[in-house]
């Protein structure tokens, strides 16, 4: 059987363990959600073509192509998309639905 010592070093090793994992999880999701708003979705994959202007297509992992408008509130540039491009970079992308079904880029990265 455990000492009184040995079990409390093993319940304070979990409970700092725990929150570390909860204050992780609340990072991952608080960040993209406070910087671009509730009602943005995130893709990810690869640009496959880039144009006209900053519109590009993204292949994800699993295979889908998604078309992405990118007007005057995408803070992509067409350089940094051709980049992505060019040296076949993962890319991030997040986007809010728009009129007309369209995909309207809010950042890619």
């Amino acid at each position: 059987m455990l000492s009184t010592h040995a079990r409390a070093i093993i319940f304070v090793i979990l409970l700092i363990g725990g929150l570390a994992s909860l204050v992780t999880l609340m990072v991952a999701w608080l960040g993209p959600v406070s910087m671009h708003g509730l009602d943005v979705i995130h893709a990810a994959g690869d640009v496959i073509s880039v144009g006209p202007g900053r519109n590009f297509v993204l292949e994800t992992a699993t295979g889908q192509k998604i078309t992405f408008v990118c007007n005057t509130s995408c803070r992509a540039s067409s350089r940094h998309l051709q980049r992505h491009l060019k040296e076949k970079a993962h890319t991030d992308v997040y986007y809010v639905q728009g009129l007309y079904d369209e995909l309207i880029v809010i950042d890619a990265d």
